[in-house]
């Protein structure tokens, strides 16, 4: 069954919002938690949810479980794995720079992730597409250069700083694990795409959960504990990672990871307006030009894919 032209475009931005409030709650935390701590709640809080929605997807719809062969198994815990990397990487982003900052940097993924999947998938973007992604990106750096007063030379030169390092690897590794999950969905050519993503998130999740957890338990006992103390805001930061995942995984499954990752770029919108409003972060007249240059670029994804 193939799903509506639009389903991917409302889920994209569905998951764009949530995440926002989650990256706010997440950062909210790393102060007490630090940055595995805060990375962990966002994986152990949002299992619950994630394992509701897969239940309630396979009940409603009437679907089989698929079968897990050794493909798709090995693209989720590859995804997995590098999704937990890239979390505990735009924490760490996010904690040396400002909010809107850190996740900004982590958005160098919607050019790395168009090349990903050409190498790995072999789905070839339309000029068109392309154009999109330049746009989108060229806007995400205007918001995001290492010196705000002189932001073309930044661009040039301040790749080689830490919080560029640490960002260009965030969204490096984001793009790959979004990759994977796409490949993890392909391999289940006869599944419906909505329980394909939701089998994929609850293996992905748990694993997350365990691994990361587990590591924390051995080596910072304390943390965990923590993480139980701060249950309320963690409980909103779950539930609004599983929200922005189911929409992330089932767009991922529906369209080319290239397109999602482009159209997901409108978090950076979001991302604005809560740092202005909440963390009391000015808005320089750069950002505005690569505000403007971004909402063009999703713009010309939408309409013209």
């Amino acid at each position: 069954m193939s799903a509506p032209g639009w389903l991917w475009i409302a889920l994209t931005i569905g998951a764009a919002l949530a995440q926002t409030f989650r990256n706010a709650a997440q950062r909210h935390l790393t102060a007490t938690l630090g940055t595995l701590g805060a990375t962990l709640v966002r994986f152990l809080y949002g299992l619950p949810f994630t394992l509701v929605w897969l239940a309630a997807v396979a009940t409603f719809g009437h679907f089989a479980w698929p079968e897990l062969h050794r493909v798709f198994l090995g693209w989720v815990l590859l995804g997995a794995v590098l999704q937990l990397a890239a979390a505990a990487l735009l924490l760490q982003v996010m904690k040396e720079r400002n909010f809107a900052l850190g996740v900004a940097y982590s958005k160098t993924d919607a050019i790395l992730v168009a090349l990903f999947a050409f190498l790995i998938l072999g789905e070839v973007v339309a000029p068109v597409v392309a154009v999109a992604i330049g746009t989108g990106t060229l806007g995400v750096l205007l918001l995001s250069p290492a010196d705000p007063r002189h932001p073309i030379r930044a661009l040039l030169t301040g790749w080689t700083s830490r919080s560029a390092l640490l960002g260009i690897a965030c969204g490096a590794n984001f793009a790959f694990s979004g990759v994977c999950y796409r490949a993890a969905a392909l391999a289940l050519p006869d599944t419906h795409f909505t329980m394909a993503a939701a089998v994929i998130l609850v293996i992905a999740q748990t694993v997350q959960t365990v691994g990361l957890g587990g590591w924390l338990l051995a080596r910072q006992a304390n943390t965990v504990v923590l993480i139980f103390r701060e249950w309320r805001t963690s409980l909103f930061a779950g539930c609004m990672g599983a929200t922005a995942s189911i929409g992330w995984f089932t767009a991922v499954a529906i369209e080319p990871i290239a397109h999602v990752r482009t159209l997901a770029l409108i978090e950076l919108v979001f991302v604005y307006i809560v740092s202005h409003r909440f963390f009391r972060e000015k808005i320089a007249p750069r950002e505005f030009a690569g505000m403007a240059l971004l909402a063009l670029g999703l713009a010309i994804v939408t309409i013209a894919r």
